[in-house]
Protein backbone atom coordinates (compact mmCIF):
# COMPACT_ATOMS: atom_id res chain seq x y z
CA UNK A 1 0.00 0.00 0.00
CA UNK A 2 1.01 3.37 -0.75
CA UNK A 3 2.54 5.19 2.81
CA UNK A 4 2.51 9.17 2.86
CA UNK A 5 4.73 9.24 6.03
CA UNK A 6 3.92 12.53 8.00
CA UNK A 7 6.54 13.46 10.57
CA UNK A 8 6.55 17.05 12.93
CA UNK A 9 9.37 18.96 11.91
CA UNK A 10 10.88 21.31 15.01
CA UNK A 11 12.02 23.39 12.97
CA UNK A 12 9.49 24.80 10.80
CA UNK A 13 6.86 23.71 13.57
CA UNK A 14 4.68 21.62 11.62
CA UNK A 15 3.85 18.13 10.45
CA UNK A 16 5.63 17.16 6.89
CA UNK A 17 4.96 14.69 4.61
CA UNK A 18 8.96 12.63 4.67
CA UNK A 19 10.83 13.13 1.21
CA UNK A 20 14.26 11.61 1.58
CA UNK A 21 16.83 13.97 0.43
CA UNK A 22 18.44 10.62 -1.83
CA UNK A 23 14.99 8.90 -3.12
CA UNK A 24 15.06 5.22 -0.95
CA UNK A 25 17.92 6.29 1.50
CA UNK A 26 17.43 7.71 4.69
CA UNK A 27 20.53 9.72 6.80
CA UNK A 28 19.69 9.76 10.13
CA UNK A 29 21.60 11.21 13.58
CA UNK A 30 20.20 11.00 16.87
CA UNK A 31 22.22 12.16 19.72
CA UNK A 32 23.72 9.21 22.06
CA UNK A 33 24.00 9.53 26.02
CA UNK A 34 27.28 11.21 27.81
CA UNK A 35 28.96 8.05 29.31
CA UNK A 36 30.15 9.11 32.92
CA UNK A 37 27.26 7.00 34.77
CA UNK A 38 24.45 4.48 34.04
CA UNK A 39 21.64 4.88 32.01
CA UNK A 40 18.22 5.57 33.66
CA UNK A 41 15.07 5.91 32.14
CA UNK A 42 15.28 9.46 30.51
CA UNK A 43 18.30 7.81 28.33
CA UNK A 44 15.30 5.10 27.18
CA UNK A 45 13.28 7.66 25.77
CA UNK A 46 15.32 8.86 22.76
CA UNK A 47 16.48 5.44 22.13
CA UNK A 48 13.15 3.86 22.13
CA UNK A 49 11.37 6.35 20.17
CA UNK A 50 14.33 6.80 17.63
CA UNK A 51 14.33 2.91 17.24
CA UNK A 52 10.54 3.17 16.70
CA UNK A 53 11.41 5.32 13.47
CA UNK A 54 14.32 3.46 12.84
CA UNK A 55 12.52 0.17 12.54
CA UNK A 56 9.54 1.34 10.58
CA UNK A 57 11.41 3.15 8.07
CA UNK A 58 13.38 0.29 7.46
CA UNK A 59 10.18 -1.66 7.36
CA UNK A 60 8.70 0.91 4.56
CA UNK A 61 11.88 -0.38 2.05
CA UNK A 62 14.20 2.69 2.90
CA UNK A 63 17.76 1.85 3.46
CA UNK A 64 18.98 3.85 6.66
CA UNK A 65 21.91 4.79 7.82
CA UNK A 66 21.08 5.56 11.93
CA UNK A 67 24.06 7.59 13.84
CA UNK A 68 24.49 7.91 17.24
CA UNK A 69 27.15 9.02 18.99
CA UNK A 70 28.83 8.43 22.13
CA UNK A 71 30.12 11.73 23.82
CA UNK A 72 32.94 11.11 25.82
CA UNK A 73 34.78 14.39 26.12
CA UNK A 74 33.99 18.14 25.85
CA UNK A 75 30.41 17.81 27.75
CA UNK A 76 31.47 20.09 31.13
CA UNK A 77 29.69 20.10 34.39
CA UNK A 78 28.46 23.77 34.57
CA UNK A 79 27.35 24.57 31.47
CA UNK A 80 28.70 24.12 27.59
CA UNK A 81 31.68 26.06 27.98
CA UNK A 82 32.83 26.21 31.43
CA UNK A 83 33.07 23.72 34.49
CA UNK A 84 35.04 20.51 34.47
CA UNK A 85 34.79 17.70 32.30
CA UNK A 86 32.24 15.31 33.42
CA UNK A 87 34.00 12.25 32.32
CA UNK A 88 37.27 13.31 33.53
CA UNK A 89 35.62 13.79 36.80
CA UNK A 90 34.50 10.80 37.36
CA UNK A 91 37.94 9.44 36.38
CA UNK A 92 39.61 11.40 38.80
CA UNK A 93 37.26 10.80 41.40
CA UNK A 94 37.42 7.18 40.84
CA UNK A 95 40.65 7.02 40.54
CA UNK A 96 40.16 5.84 36.33
CA UNK A 97 41.92 6.57 33.12
CA UNK A 98 38.70 8.74 31.32
CA UNK A 99 38.86 5.97 28.71
CA UNK A 100 38.21 3.54 31.14
CA UNK A 101 35.49 5.08 32.35
CA UNK A 102 33.83 6.17 29.15
CA UNK A 103 34.14 2.35 27.90
CA UNK A 104 32.76 1.09 30.95
CA UNK A 105 29.25 2.68 30.76
CA UNK A 106 29.11 2.96 27.40
CA UNK A 107 29.43 -0.93 27.32
CA UNK A 108 26.51 -1.04 30.30
CA UNK A 109 24.62 1.80 27.93
CA UNK A 110 25.11 -0.77 24.98
CA UNK A 111 23.56 -3.91 27.73
CA UNK A 112 20.70 -2.25 28.58
CA UNK A 113 19.37 -0.69 25.43
CA UNK A 114 19.85 -4.43 24.24
CA UNK A 115 17.21 -5.36 26.86
CA UNK A 116 14.75 -2.77 25.96
CA UNK A 117 14.82 -4.19 22.59
CA UNK A 118 16.74 -1.45 20.45
CA UNK A 119 18.52 -2.03 17.64
CA UNK A 120 22.00 -0.89 17.28
CA UNK A 121 22.61 1.91 14.90
CA UNK A 122 24.61 1.61 11.67
CA UNK A 123 27.51 3.74 13.13
CA UNK A 124 28.36 4.75 16.39
CA UNK A 125 31.29 7.07 16.66
CA UNK A 126 32.80 8.66 19.84
CA UNK A 127 33.16 12.39 20.19
CA UNK A 128 37.16 11.33 21.04
CA UNK A 129 37.95 9.63 17.38
CA UNK A 130 37.07 12.35 15.94
CA UNK A 131 39.41 15.01 17.49
CA UNK A 132 40.60 16.08 13.47
CA UNK A 133 37.41 16.00 11.72
CA UNK A 134 36.12 18.67 14.95
CA UNK A 135 39.54 20.94 14.48
CA UNK A 136 38.36 20.99 10.62
CA UNK A 137 35.26 22.38 11.30
CA UNK A 138 36.72 25.03 13.53
CA UNK A 139 39.08 25.83 11.30
CA UNK A 140 36.91 26.49 8.06
CA UNK A 141 34.17 28.27 10.59
CA UNK A 142 37.31 30.97 11.45
CA UNK A 143 38.21 31.20 7.66
CA UNK A 144 34.29 31.83 6.80
CA UNK A 145 35.05 35.12 9.53
CA UNK A 146 32.51 33.43 12.05
CA UNK A 147 34.62 32.64 14.77
CA UNK A 148 37.68 34.23 16.62
CA UNK A 149 40.69 32.99 18.86
CA UNK A 150 40.84 34.45 22.43
CA UNK A 151 43.66 33.24 24.76
CA UNK A 152 44.29 30.05 23.17
CA UNK A 153 40.49 29.24 22.63
CA UNK A 154 38.30 29.50 20.02
CA UNK A 155 34.20 30.98 20.10
CA UNK A 156 31.51 31.29 17.69
CA UNK A 157 30.29 34.79 17.02
CA UNK A 158 26.93 34.56 17.28
CA UNK A 159 26.27 38.45 16.89
CA UNK A 160 27.97 38.38 13.60
CA UNK A 161 26.66 34.97 12.57
CA UNK A 162 23.00 36.92 13.45
CA UNK A 163 23.47 39.61 11.12
CA UNK A 164 23.21 37.22 7.76
CA UNK A 165 21.64 34.07 9.06
CA UNK A 166 19.07 34.23 11.79
CA UNK A 167 20.39 32.65 14.89
CA UNK A 168 17.13 30.70 17.02
CA UNK A 169 15.10 29.14 14.00
CA UNK A 170 15.18 25.84 15.91
CA UNK A 171 14.16 27.51 19.58
CA UNK A 172 12.15 30.41 18.57
CA UNK A 173 14.29 32.26 20.54
CA UNK A 174 15.79 35.53 19.18
CA UNK A 175 18.70 37.32 19.83
CA UNK A 176 18.47 39.46 22.61
CA UNK A 177 16.63 37.07 24.50
CA UNK A 178 19.28 34.81 24.22
CA UNK A 179 21.63 37.48 25.52
CA UNK A 180 18.89 38.58 28.46
CA UNK A 181 19.38 34.59 29.59
CA UNK A 182 22.86 34.71 30.06
CA UNK A 183 24.66 34.81 32.79
CA UNK A 184 28.38 36.03 33.92
CA UNK A 185 30.29 33.22 34.32
CA UNK A 186 34.05 32.50 34.58
CA UNK A 187 36.17 32.87 31.74
CA UNK A 188 33.63 34.98 30.12
CA UNK A 189 36.53 37.48 29.62
CA UNK A 190 37.73 35.52 26.79
CA UNK A 191 34.24 36.33 24.99
CA UNK A 192 33.45 39.05 22.79
CA UNK A 193 29.83 38.89 23.89
CA UNK A 194 28.31 36.24 26.62
CA UNK A 195 26.26 34.68 23.84
CA UNK A 196 29.15 33.36 22.21
CA UNK A 197 30.34 29.73 22.46
CA UNK A 198 33.23 27.56 22.75
CA UNK A 199 34.32 25.98 19.40
CA UNK A 200 37.55 24.74 21.17
CA UNK A 201 38.70 25.53 24.59
CA UNK A 202 42.64 25.80 26.21
CA UNK A 203 42.84 23.30 28.06
CA UNK A 204 43.84 24.47 31.97
CA UNK A 205 47.09 22.77 33.58
CA UNK A 206 44.96 19.82 35.63
CA UNK A 207 42.53 19.05 32.92
CA UNK A 208 43.37 15.42 32.03
CA UNK A 209 41.55 15.18 28.49
CA UNK A 210 43.76 17.15 25.99
CA UNK A 211 44.59 17.71 22.08
CA UNK A 212 47.16 19.10 19.99
CA UNK A 213 45.81 21.97 17.79
CA UNK A 214 46.59 25.11 16.14
CA UNK A 215 45.30 27.36 18.87
CA UNK A 216 46.41 25.54 21.62
CA UNK A 217 46.35 22.19 23.15
CA UNK A 218 42.98 21.51 24.41
CA UNK A 219 39.59 20.19 23.29
CA UNK A 220 36.45 20.61 21.52
CA UNK A 221 33.18 22.38 22.55
CA UNK A 222 30.37 19.84 23.44
CA UNK A 223 28.14 21.42 20.21
CA UNK A 224 31.07 20.25 17.43
CA UNK A 225 31.23 16.63 17.83
CA UNK A 226 27.50 16.60 16.27
CA UNK A 227 28.01 18.64 13.36
CA UNK A 228 31.43 17.32 12.71
CA UNK A 229 30.49 13.69 13.15
CA UNK A 230 26.98 14.14 11.10
CA UNK A 231 28.92 15.64 7.84
CA UNK A 232 31.84 12.40 8.04
CA UNK A 233 29.36 9.97 7.33
CA UNK A 234 25.82 11.58 6.31
CA UNK A 235 27.17 14.32 3.42
CA UNK A 236 26.84 18.00 4.27
CA UNK A 237 23.19 17.65 4.22
CA UNK A 238 20.91 14.62 5.44
CA UNK A 239 17.44 14.07 6.58
CA UNK A 240 16.59 13.58 10.47
CA UNK A 241 18.60 14.94 13.32
CA UNK A 242 16.92 13.85 16.74
CA UNK A 243 17.32 13.89 20.54
CA UNK A 244 15.46 14.91 23.47
CA UNK A 245 13.69 18.43 23.54
CA UNK A 246 16.37 19.41 26.20
CA UNK A 247 18.94 19.63 23.07
CA UNK A 248 16.51 22.19 21.65
CA UNK A 249 18.78 24.82 22.96
CA UNK A 250 21.26 25.60 23.12
CA UNK A 251 22.53 22.24 21.45
CA UNK A 252 20.96 21.71 18.21
CA UNK A 253 20.43 25.47 17.95
CA UNK A 254 24.34 26.22 17.89
CA UNK A 255 24.96 22.72 15.40
CA UNK A 256 22.61 24.50 12.78
CA UNK A 257 24.43 27.62 13.55
CA UNK A 258 27.99 25.72 13.00
CA UNK A 259 26.97 23.80 9.72
CA UNK A 260 25.74 27.17 7.87
CA UNK A 261 29.25 28.93 9.12
CA UNK A 262 30.86 25.96 7.59
CA UNK A 263 29.59 25.30 4.72
CA UNK A 264 27.14 28.10 3.73
CA UNK A 265 23.79 25.48 3.93
CA UNK A 266 21.69 24.00 6.40
CA UNK A 267 23.33 20.52 7.06
CA UNK A 268 19.71 18.71 8.20
CA UNK A 269 16.09 18.83 6.77
CA UNK A 270 13.84 17.72 9.17
CA UNK A 271 14.63 18.08 13.01
CA UNK A 272 12.62 15.46 15.48
CA UNK A 273 12.59 16.34 19.13
CA UNK A 274 10.94 13.59 21.77
CA UNK A 275 9.70 15.28 24.86
CA UNK A 276 11.02 14.43 28.83
CA UNK A 277 10.17 11.83 31.26
CA UNK A 278 9.21 13.81 34.29
CA UNK A 279 8.57 12.39 38.10
CA UNK A 280 6.53 14.25 40.04
CA UNK A 281 5.84 16.89 36.82
CA UNK A 282 10.02 17.20 36.49
CA UNK A 283 12.21 16.47 34.22
CA UNK A 284 14.22 13.28 35.68
CA UNK A 285 17.96 14.05 35.03
CA UNK A 286 20.96 13.77 36.72
CA UNK A 287 21.56 16.83 36.43
CA UNK A 288 18.24 17.16 39.16
CA UNK A 289 19.05 13.97 40.99
CA UNK A 290 16.29 12.26 40.76
CA UNK A 291 16.67 9.50 38.16
CA UNK A 292 16.27 5.64 38.42
CA UNK A 293 18.72 3.84 36.47
CA UNK A 294 17.55 1.28 33.76
CA UNK A 295 19.01 -1.53 36.14
CA UNK A 296 17.31 -0.46 39.07
CA UNK A 297 13.80 -0.91 37.26
CA UNK A 298 14.86 -4.17 36.21
CA UNK A 299 15.78 -5.25 39.70
CA UNK A 300 13.51 -3.28 41.77
CA UNK A 301 16.32 -2.26 43.79
CA UNK A 302 15.17 1.54 43.84
CA UNK A 303 13.13 3.06 46.97
CA UNK A 304 10.76 4.71 44.57
CA UNK A 305 9.65 1.20 42.98
CA UNK A 306 7.36 -1.09 44.40
CA UNK A 307 8.56 -3.89 42.14
CA UNK A 308 11.00 -4.87 39.18
CA UNK A 309 9.82 -4.26 35.75
CA UNK A 310 11.04 -5.75 32.51
CA UNK A 311 12.99 -4.28 29.51
CA UNK A 312 9.72 -4.76 27.65
CA UNK A 313 7.52 -3.26 30.31
CA UNK A 314 9.54 -0.23 30.16
CA UNK A 315 9.97 0.11 26.07
CA UNK A 316 5.63 -0.77 26.16
CA UNK A 317 5.59 2.52 28.68
CA UNK A 318 7.33 4.61 26.50
CA UNK A 319 5.59 3.67 23.11
CA UNK A 320 2.19 4.06 25.15
CA UNK A 321 2.82 7.92 24.66
CA UNK A 322 3.36 9.92 21.61
CA UNK A 323 6.71 10.85 21.01
CA UNK A 324 5.99 14.35 22.04
CA UNK A 325 4.20 14.45 24.78
CA UNK A 326 5.72 14.38 28.22
CA UNK A 327 5.30 10.89 30.29
CA UNK A 328 4.96 11.06 34.01
CA UNK A 329 6.47 8.11 36.37
CA UNK A 330 4.68 6.69 38.17
CA UNK A 331 3.80 2.21 39.81
CA UNK A 332 0.70 1.98 38.53
CA UNK A 333 1.63 3.37 34.89
CA UNK A 334 4.09 1.06 34.79
CA UNK A 335 1.81 -1.63 36.27
CA UNK A 336 -0.74 -0.88 33.50
CA UNK A 337 1.54 -1.18 30.78
CA UNK A 338 2.49 -4.73 32.26
CA UNK A 339 -1.21 -5.74 31.98
CA UNK A 340 -1.34 -4.10 28.25
CA UNK A 341 1.90 -5.43 27.15
CA UNK A 342 0.77 -9.36 28.72
CA UNK A 343 -2.13 -8.64 26.77
CA UNK A 344 -0.48 -8.24 23.29
CA UNK A 345 2.04 -11.33 24.57
CA UNK A 346 -0.88 -13.36 25.19
CA UNK A 347 -2.50 -12.45 21.80
CA UNK A 348 0.40 -13.38 19.95
CA UNK A 349 0.47 -16.80 21.29
CA UNK A 350 -3.20 -17.47 20.99
CA UNK A 351 -2.80 -16.80 17.38
CA UNK A 352 -0.37 -19.81 17.06
CA UNK A 353 -3.20 -22.03 18.60
CA UNK A 354 -6.05 -20.53 16.70
CA UNK A 355 -7.58 -23.21 14.13
CA UNK A 356 -8.64 -22.03 10.87
CA UNK A 357 -12.83 -22.94 10.01
CA UNK A 358 -14.00 -23.39 6.58
CA UNK A 359 -15.64 -19.80 6.55
CA UNK A 360 -15.34 -16.56 9.18
CA UNK A 361 -13.30 -14.02 9.23
CA UNK A 362 -11.43 -13.21 5.89
CA UNK A 363 -8.36 -11.89 5.23
CA UNK A 364 -10.15 -7.97 4.79
CA UNK A 365 -10.13 -7.95 8.96
CA UNK A 366 -5.96 -8.19 8.65
CA UNK A 367 -5.97 -5.91 6.02
CA UNK A 368 -8.12 -3.00 7.67
CA UNK A 369 -5.90 -4.04 10.40
CA UNK A 370 -2.88 -3.18 8.67
CA UNK A 371 -4.51 0.04 7.14
CA UNK A 372 -5.19 1.65 11.03
CA UNK A 373 -1.99 0.98 12.33
CA UNK A 374 -0.01 1.89 9.36
CA UNK A 375 -2.42 5.04 9.51
CA UNK A 376 -1.21 5.86 13.07
CA UNK A 377 2.55 5.29 12.29
CA UNK A 378 1.96 7.73 8.68
CA UNK A 379 0.92 10.10 11.22
CA UNK A 380 4.33 11.07 12.87
CA UNK A 381 4.64 7.93 14.98
CA UNK A 382 1.43 8.02 16.76
CA UNK A 383 2.53 4.50 18.55
CA UNK A 384 -0.60 4.80 21.25
CA UNK A 385 -3.06 4.91 18.39
CA UNK A 386 -1.58 2.29 16.50
CA UNK A 387 -1.00 0.31 20.12
CA UNK A 388 -4.94 0.92 20.79
CA UNK A 389 -5.83 -0.80 17.29
CA UNK A 390 -3.45 -3.68 18.01
CA UNK A 391 -5.72 -4.09 21.39
CA UNK A 392 -9.20 -3.91 19.31
CA UNK A 393 -7.61 -6.95 17.28
CA UNK A 394 -6.89 -8.62 21.06
CA UNK A 395 -10.56 -8.81 21.59
CA UNK A 396 -11.13 -10.44 18.32
CA UNK A 397 -8.11 -12.66 18.89
CA UNK A 398 -9.77 -13.67 22.07
CA UNK A 399 -13.14 -14.79 20.64
CA UNK A 400 -11.58 -16.50 18.01
CA UNK A 401 -9.15 -18.35 21.00
CA UNK A 402 -12.81 -19.15 22.78
CA UNK A 403 -14.34 -20.30 19.63
CA UNK A 404 -16.75 -17.32 19.61
CA UNK A 405 -16.07 -16.56 16.07
CA UNK A 406 -14.21 -18.40 13.01
CA UNK A 407 -11.33 -17.58 10.84
CA UNK A 408 -11.02 -19.08 7.63
CA UNK A 409 -7.38 -20.60 6.34
CA UNK A 410 -6.09 -17.47 4.47
CA UNK A 411 -7.57 -14.77 7.27
CA UNK A 412 -5.71 -16.36 9.94
CA UNK A 413 -1.92 -16.54 7.95
CA UNK A 414 -3.18 -12.91 7.17
CA UNK A 415 -4.16 -11.75 10.96
CA UNK A 416 -0.84 -13.51 12.22
CA UNK A 417 1.24 -11.53 9.94
CA UNK A 418 0.05 -8.70 10.54
CA UNK A 419 -0.17 -8.30 14.27
CA UNK A 420 3.35 -9.78 14.22
CA UNK A 421 4.62 -7.44 12.08
CA UNK A 422 3.11 -4.57 13.80
CA UNK A 423 3.84 -6.02 17.40
CA UNK A 424 7.08 -7.31 17.22
CA UNK A 425 8.52 -6.07 13.96
CA UNK A 426 7.94 -2.67 14.44
CA UNK A 427 7.24 -1.92 17.46
CA UNK A 428 9.48 -3.94 18.98
CA UNK A 429 8.01 -6.21 21.64
CA UNK A 430 9.66 -9.46 22.28
CA UNK A 431 7.43 -11.99 24.99
CA UNK A 432 10.22 -12.24 27.99
CA UNK A 433 10.68 -15.29 29.83
CA UNK A 434 7.94 -15.99 32.54
CA UNK A 435 8.77 -14.98 35.93
CA UNK A 436 11.94 -12.59 34.92
CA UNK A 437 10.60 -10.12 36.92
CA UNK A 438 9.94 -11.91 39.31
CA UNK A 439 13.06 -13.15 40.22
CA UNK A 440 14.95 -10.42 39.41
CA UNK A 441 12.73 -8.87 42.47
CA UNK A 442 13.36 -11.53 44.42
CA UNK A 443 17.52 -11.65 43.94
CA UNK A 444 17.13 -7.56 45.32
CA UNK A 445 15.25 -7.96 47.96
CA UNK A 446 17.81 -11.01 48.99
CA UNK A 447 20.79 -8.35 48.46
CA UNK A 448 19.29 -6.14 50.23
CA UNK A 449 17.85 -7.99 53.27
CA UNK A 450 21.89 -8.81 53.64
CA UNK A 451 22.46 -5.05 53.93
CA UNK A 452 20.17 -4.50 56.25
CA UNK A 453 21.78 -7.57 58.33
CA UNK A 454 25.39 -5.64 57.47
CA UNK A 455 23.70 -2.20 58.62
CA UNK A 456 22.29 -4.05 61.77
CA UNK A 457 26.17 -5.42 62.71
CA UNK A 458 27.80 -2.12 62.28
CA UNK A 459 25.21 -0.55 64.52
CA UNK A 460 26.75 -3.51 66.98
CA UNK A 461 30.02 -2.69 65.98
CA UNK A 462 30.43 -6.06 65.15
CA UNK A 463 32.45 -5.02 62.53
CA UNK A 464 33.82 -8.85 61.39
CA UNK A 465 30.27 -9.32 60.26
CA UNK A 466 29.59 -6.41 58.34
CA UNK A 467 33.29 -6.88 56.31
CA UNK A 468 32.60 -10.61 55.64
CA UNK A 469 28.98 -9.55 54.11
CA UNK A 470 30.73 -6.65 52.37
CA UNK A 471 33.87 -8.85 51.05
CA UNK A 472 31.14 -12.21 50.32
CA UNK A 473 29.41 -9.85 48.12
CA UNK A 474 32.40 -8.18 46.32
CA UNK A 475 33.67 -11.37 45.72
CA UNK A 476 29.99 -12.24 43.60
CA UNK A 477 31.02 -9.06 41.66
CA UNK A 478 28.59 -7.06 43.87
CA UNK A 479 29.72 -3.21 44.26
CA UNK A 480 28.41 -2.00 47.60
CA UNK A 481 29.01 1.83 48.24
CA UNK A 482 28.21 3.25 52.25
CA UNK A 483 26.32 6.50 52.09
CA UNK A 484 25.15 9.10 54.29
CA UNK A 485 21.51 7.57 53.57
CA UNK A 486 22.81 3.70 54.20
CA UNK A 487 24.54 1.48 51.70
CA UNK A 488 23.58 1.10 47.75
CA UNK A 489 24.64 -1.74 45.13
CA UNK A 490 25.04 -2.76 41.62
CA UNK A 491 26.31 -6.21 39.82
CA UNK A 492 29.38 -5.33 37.40
CA UNK A 493 28.64 -6.86 34.38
Amino acid sequence: MEHQLQIYNTLTRRKEIFKPLNPGHVGMYVCGPTVYGDAHLGHARPAITFDLLFRYLKHLGYKVRYVRNITDVGHLEHDADEGEDKIAKKARLEQLEPMEVAQHYTNRFNAAMEKLGVLRPSIEPHATGHIIEQEQLVSQIMKNGFAYESNGSVYFDVEKYNRTHPYGILSGRNLEDVRDASRELDGVGEKKNQVDFALWKKAQPEHIMRWPSPWSEGFPGWHCECTAMGRKYLGEEFDIHGGGMDLVFPHHECEIAQAVAAQGKPMVKYWMHNNMITINGKKMGKSYNNFITLDQFFTGTHEKLEQAYTPMTIRFFILQAHYRSTVDFSNEALQASKKGLDRLMESLAALQRIEAAADGLTADYAAELERKCYEALDDDMNSPIAISHLFDACRTINQLSDRKQSITAEGLEALRRVFTTFVCDILGLQAEAQGNAEREAAFGAAVNLLLEVRSQAKAAKDWATSDKIRDELAALGFEVKDTKDGATWRLNK
